[in-house]
C-alpha cells in the first residue's frame, strides 16, 4: 500500500519517470501522511508483480471513484464518450506491437482505450491494449461492464462514439441494456445511394447544414434503424470540377441514432464529441499518460489506472472546494495555482501546520477544506 501512495502522491505532482518520485523523499507534507518514499527501483520491481487480477482492482477503484462523483453531482443524464489513443513505444515492452500509428509510422505502439462522462469531464474506465487491436475491440464488453457498474433507475446513459465503433454488435448491446447511442456512420454504398436519391428532401440548417433521415438497414443487419444524413456544400474549387453523379457536388456525414433528438440537434450533439479528444490530450500531457513506461505490460496497465485515478481525485477535490467555474480548469493550472506553491511545516503538541504565504491569493480555498 506504501508503494502505491507514493505512485498517487507522484502522478499529483505529475511525473513521467520513476526516477522523478526522488522528488517526494524528503517532502515534509508527504511525511506527514505516513508515506515512505523508497527508491525507483524499488517501485519498480512492486509494479512488475501486478497481473490481470490486481489491475482489475484498480479498475473496480476507478469505477466506485467516478460513481461517488457521479452522486454527488445528482446527474440524471449522462453522456459517455469511447475513443482510444495511440501510445508511441520506444523500447522493449511487452504487448507493444506495429498498428496504427500516424506520428511515428511502423513504430511499436500501446493503444488505449477510454470512456469518459462528457458532463463530469471524468474517466469512467479504459484499459490498455496493443498496438495492433481494432478500434472496436473489445467496446462491447466495456459497455456492459459500464452499465452494470453504474447504472440506475433514474440515470440515462447514452453512448457517443465515432466511426471506428459502428458496429452492429455493439449497437445491440446498447440497446439489449436499456441506453441511448449515438454514432458516427461509415460512407457505405448502401447508405449514400439512398442519401443522394433526388427525392431526398433536405432540411436547411444552420452553418450551411442541410439534414436528412433514413431508416434502413445495413446488407448483414438484422434489422432497421435510424439514420441521420448531413450534407454541406463542398468547398467552391472543388465543386467546379464536372461530375455526372447526382450530388457530388455535397460532403456526406452519417449518423445511426436511437434517440428522440431533431436530426440536426443529432448532429450537433455529436460534434461535441470532439470533448472527449481533449480529456485524452489532458490526461497525456498532464497525467503523463504514455510517457511513464515499464517493461511489463501489466506493469504499465497498473501505471495507467493509478494515473486517471489520480485524474479523477483531482475532479473530486475540484467539486468539492472550488467554485465551479473551475471544475473544467486544466490539471496544470489546479497544479500551479493549488499544489506547486512555497508553504512550511510547522509541528506542535497538537497539530501539523501548513503555513502559507501572506500574499497567496488562495489561501480561502484550503480553509475552506479545514471548515
Amino acid at each position: 500500500m506504501n508503494h502505491i501512495k507514493t505512485m498517487l502522491c507522484g502522478h499529483f505532482i505529475g511525473i513521467d519517470k520513476l526516477e522523478r518520485l526522488k522528488l517526494l523523499q524528503n517532502d515534509p507534507l508527504v511525511n506527514e501522511f505516513d508515506i515512505s518514499v523508497k527508491e525507483p527501483e524499488t517501485v519498480s520491481r512492486f509494479l512488475g508483480n501486478f497481473n490481470f487480477k490486481t489491475t482489475q482492482m484498480f479498475r473496480d477503484i476507478n469505477f466506485k471513484v467516478f460513481k461517488k462523483l457521479l452522486t454527488k453531482s445528482k446527474l440524471t443524464s449522462i453522456t459517455i464518450d469511447i475513443d482510444s489513443s495511440v501510445i508511441n513505444v520506444e523500447g522493449h515492452q511487452e504487448g507493444a506491437s506495429k498498428g496504427y500509428n500516424p506520428k511515428k509510422l511502423g513504430n511499436r505502439c500501446y493503444n488505449i482505450q477510454f470512456a469518459f462522462c462528457d458532463e463530469l469531464k471524468a474517466y469512467v474506465t479504459g484499459f490498455v491494449r496493443s498496438g495492433n487491436t481494432y478500434t472496436a475491440n473489445g467496446a462491447a464488453e466495456m459497455i456492459k461492464e459500464i452499465v452494470a457498474n453504474i447504472k440506475s433507475d433514474d440515470l440515462e446513459i447514452l453512448f457517443r462514439m465515432d466511426s471506428g465503433y459502428f458496429d452492429e454488435k455493439i449497437i445491440e448491446t446498447i440497446e439489449s441494456l436499456g441506453c441511448k447511442y449515438l454514432i458516427k456512420a461509415k460512407s457505405y454504398s448502401t447508405l449514400t445511394s439512398q442519401a443522394t436519391n433526388s427525392s431526398i428532401v433536405f432540411v436547411k440548417g444552420e452553418e450551411g447544414r442541410e439534414t436528412t433521415e433514413l431508416y434502413t438497414k445495413l446488407v448483414k443487419w438484422e434489422k432497421d434503424r435510424r439514420f441521420v444524413v448531413s450534407r454541406v456544400l463542398k468547398p467552391e474549387k472543388e465543386r467546379a470540377q464536372l461530375s455526372l453523379l447526382e450530388g457530388s457536388e455535397y460532403d456526406y456525414f452519417f449518423f445511426v441514432t436511437n434517440t428522440t433528438l431533431l436530426s440536426e440537434k443529432v448532429v450537433i450533439y455529436y460534434e461535441k464529441r470532439g470533448n472527449a479528444e481533449n480529456y485524452i490530450k489532458e490526461a497525456k500531457y498532464d497525467m503523463a499518460v504514455g510517457h511513464l513506461l515499464l517493461k511489463s505490460f501489466w506493469a504499465n496497465e497498473a501505471v495507467f489506472q493509478m494515473m486517471m485515478l489520480s485524474y479523477n481525485l483531482f475532479l473530486l477535490f475540484k467539486f468539492d472546494s472550488l467554485d465551479s467555474s473551475e471544475y473544467r480548469q486544466q490539471i496544470k493550472t489546479f497544479r500551479l495555482k493549488y499544489v506547486f506553491l512555497a508553504a512550511k511545516i510547522i509541528k506542535t503538541a497538537r497539530y501539523v501546520i501548513m503555513k502559507l504565504s501572506e500574499n497567496y491569493p488562495y489561501k480561502g480555498v484550503y480553509e475552506k477544506c479545514l471548515v
